[in-house]
């Protein structure tokens, strides 16, 4: 089964795949909204249909305490408009600390800021992607 994993922000959604096993995540691309998601839809149900994907994981960015704050609260809005006009499985998976992670493995990397800032996104989508195919492995 091949995934899509969606990492949501305020200007950009990052995109990760999986391959056809749904055992690998890998980083695809970033869509730009500048504060409206819905501008991308019509992009993202070509990705969608173009990688052959059959469910979707967005990282639900939920406070260290657990609770849901306005982010969250817009993910789940997002999702909610994503259930209503595609036919897919959509999970979420908390996303918390993932664009830290993203940005440790892009400096151990030795990437500029620059460069960084452009591909920060879709690595924090794979990593919500891996995160979420590795738990279903168990």
């Amino acid at each position: 089964m091949r995934y899509l994993g969606l990492d949501l922000g305020t200007k950009t959604i990052g995109l990760a795949v999986s391959d056809k096993t749904g055992l690998i995540a890998s980083s695809l691309k970033v869509l730009h909204h500048d504060n409206n998601p819905l501008s991308c839809l019509d992009e993202l149900f070509a990705i969608i249909k173009d990688q052959n994907v059959e469910a979707l994981v967005l990282g639900l960015p939920k406070n260290m305490d657990n609770t849901l704050g306005a982010r969250a609260l817009a993910t789940l809005d997002f999702k909610k408009i994503l259930e209503s006009k595609v036919d897919l499985p959509i999970y979420l998976e908390d996303e918390r600390l993932t664009t830290k992670s993203a940005e440790d493995v892009l400096i151990s990397a030795n990437t500029s800021r620059k460069k960084r800032k452009q591909v920060i996104d879709k690595i924090a989508a794979t990593i919500i992607l891996q995160s979420f195919l590795d738990k279903r492995r168990k």
